[in-house]
């Protein structure tokens, strides 16, 4: 079991994040009191600038001499603090101004933040003040520099921010540190003995004691394990010593049943499910009056026999009464599924038998539970399965009923469709459409893609976008692919009878790749119908996980030598990163397809399709557009030196004799 995210990371994170937010208030907070205290330094050097001219320039302002009040005020210029000296009447009305140059610009919001610009004003008097009259003769007005108080603040604040924040580091090292030592480091420890511990000794485990951890919450945890795991070990005692299975069947009785369920939920994610199945056996019932003893006891073995038939090995079969059976299906997450595992066990149920020149036809109901639903604990799940049951056998004979009703619908729904299907192979319903690929600058046709399509009674045509996802999931697709591929070969053999060379494209599906019978089956049809070698192409959808490929790489390349060309349809769509790329190149892959979605966008949006046609470069392979449509899209193609292409631009798929009649006759 693998972690996440470490307990280290998350406290690293947390301790890195409060240590930033109260660095930050503190940065704050000391970059204002030194501004502060600059802000109070320049105003004392601008009092003493003041005063140092003070009676020269009152005297100059008594003359009204505004030639020597000018030179007073222009001897500040050297004094590099200022910015601005000017002298200012009562009346506040700007007389004269020293000749500073320009003052370099301060951003708005910072001399708004730190009020800016720092300024004096300093009254002059006359030299004998006239009691009566104490109003001064004008005003000395001095601006200290702000840009100077700029840079100070910025220099202030990075010096600040690098030491603080190399502070804050070494403190989140520091802790860090500290907590794996006291924390994650036994944390650790107890999960590698909790994950070494066989099956058979899990109730019986008790945890080590981590060195220096007694009287802390640690020991408290390992403490309270250990006398949980002392409890499940006596309880584990006790229930061995209790009867937990059937005398006659041996199979787990319905105490010992719950209990597996109830383990099994509690270790199964939230996200997964299973189903619980509820088998009435009503033949049981009706011979207890009529069979003797030995007579119920062999029939009742029989049932048990014919239950296990039908069950796959990860299935826990239970007897919950003389009558009454369950099964967890613990792989059987589908309700589709749930349904034709318990068809199947009806139909090995409704087998006649002989029991001693007595000829049976037994009889059952079966309820089935789907997990989740509702939060059910295991009680509740079998009370439910056991009430779909009673609910079935109200019915009538031989009936299968969920415990919602919508998942019985929904189910047969699914099954009547998979009838359908199987049906309609059986029926030659299916047919296949050819759509051509041509050279987008010659015209010329290139080949054939075969198109699955479902002539349905009432007229209708069924498109592989239904078709194929339904027969997936419904587990059909295997005998519906073979199909496929046996008409195309039919079609092939009658195309090299005629002269006809074109190659035939056919998507097959990545549970067909992989079933055990393809490769045989794929080959016997090769030899049956002496298809030539690259004339059967088989199109591969590029959304298939990675390691699915690499399962089959062998596969491909057995594929690939018999004389079949592999092509990677849907290019783009799936997981083309750097690795995937890099392992492509080991795969006997002999076309790329670019997704019509990529084509849609053409030519406005042509970023993806620039990188495919640069990755086919890369990789040496050929590249066909996939549904191409317009002239533009086409034109755009060419210029880019992809000539390959197919689409409703040169011809929908059409019938196999339209086809031909219109592409065929230049292909001889």
């Amino acid at each position: 079991m693998q972690v996440r995210r470490s307990l280290t990371i998350k406290q690293m994170a947390t301790v890195s994040s409060v240590a930033l937010v109260t660095i930050c208030i503190f940065i704050v907070i000391q970059l204002f009191h030194f501004v502060q205290q600059r802000r109070d330094d320049y105003a004392h050097q601008l009092e003493n600038i003041a005063y140092s001219v003070r009676q020269p320039l009152a005297e100059a302002v008594l003359r009204m001499d505004v030639t020597e009040t000018e030179d007073v005020l222009n001897s500040l210029l050297p004094v590099g603090i200022l910015t601005r000296a000017y002298i200012v009447l009562p009346n506040e009305f700007q007389a004269v101004h020293a000749n500073f140059p320009p003052e370099r610009p301060v951003p708005a919001l910072l001399a708004r933040i730190f009020e800016l610009p720092v300024q004096i004003s300093v009254p002059l008097h006359s030299l004998e003040r006239v009691p009566a009259n104490p109003q001064p003769l004008a005003y000395l007005v001095l601006q200290a520099d702000s840009f100077r108080m700029y840079q100070f603040i910025i220099s202030t604040l990075s010096t600040m921010m690098s030491t603080y924040l190399l502070l804050a580091l070494i403190l989140s090292v520091a802790v860090t540190w500290c907590m794996n030592r006291l924390l994650v480091y036994p944390l650790r420890a107890m999960v590698r003995e909790l994950e070494d511990i066989a099956p058979e000794d899990m109730p019986y485990h008790q945890l080590m004691l981590p060195a220096h951890h007694q009287d802390d919450e640690l020991g408290l945890l390992v403490r309270n394990y250990n006398r949980n795991q002392q409890m499940l070990a006596k309880a584990h005692t006790e229930m061995s010593r209790l009867s937990t299975h059937n005398s006659m069947t041996e199979l787990p009785n319905s105490v010992l049943f719950t209990a597996l369920l109830e383990q099994h939920i509690a270790s199964t994610s939230r996200a997964a499910s299973f189903n619980l199945l509820v088998v009435g056996i009503e033949t049981l019932h009706e011979v207890s009056g009529v069979l003797s003893a030995a007579k119920r006891e062999a029939l009742l073995l029989m049932m048990v026999d014919k239950l296990r038939v039908s069950l796959a090995a990860d299935c826990v079969l239970a007897q919950l009464s003389n009558a009454e059976f369950a099964i967890l299906a613990k792989n059987i997450e589908q309700p589709l599924q749930a349904m034709q595992l318990a068809r199947r066990i009806m139909a090995e149920i409704n087998k006649p038998l002989n029991l001693e020149h007595l000829s049976l036809r037994p009889n059952a109901s079966i309820g089935i539970a789907h997990f989740p639903y509702r939060g059910e604990c295991a009680e509740q799940l079998l009370r439910s399965a056991t009430s779909a049951m009673m609910s079935a056998h109200r019915e009538g004979k031989n009936q299968i009923l969920f415990f919602e009703p919508s998942l019985t619908e929904r189910t047969q729904k699914r099954l009547t469709q998979e009838s359908e299907i199987l049906r309609a192979i059986e029926q030659r319903q299916f047919t296949l459409f050819l759509q051509p690929q041509v050279d987008m600058q010659t015209q010329q046709v290139l080949g054939a893609e075969a198109l699955l399509r479902w002539q349905r009674q009432d007229g209708s045509l069924g498109l592989p976008t239904e078709v194929i996802p339904l027969a997936e999931e419904l587990g059909v697709i295997i005998p519906l692919g073979n199909w496929v591929l046996e008409e195309s070969c039919r079609i092939l053999e009658q195309w090299q009878k005629q002269g006809i060379e074109l190659p035939l494209a056919v998507n097959v599906s990545a549970i067909q790749v992989q079933h055990k019978d393809f490769v045989p089956h794929l080959k016997q049809l090769l030899a049956l119908h002496q298809i030539a070698p690259g004339k059967l192409l088989l199109e591969i959808t590029e959304t298939v996980r990675l390691n699915d490929l690499e399962h089959v790489l062998e596969l491909l390349r057995e594929l690939h030598d018999s004389g079949l060309s592999i092509v990677l349809d849907d290019f783009g769509m799936g997981h083309s990163n750097l690795n995937y790329l890099n392992h492509l190149k080991c795969l006997p892959i002999d076309l790329l397809k670019i997704d019509k979605s990529f084509i849609d966008g053409l030519p406005e949006d042509d970023a993806i399709v620039r990188i495919i046609s640069t990755i086919s470069d890369v990789l040496h392979l050929p590249v066909m557009a996939e549904g191409v449509e317009t002239e533009a899209q086409r034109d755009w193609l060419v210029q880019q030196g992809i000539r390959n292409g197919q689409g409703f631009l040169f011809a929908k798929p059409l019938p196999r004799e339209a086809f031909e009649a219109q592409f065929c006759v230049s292909a001889r």
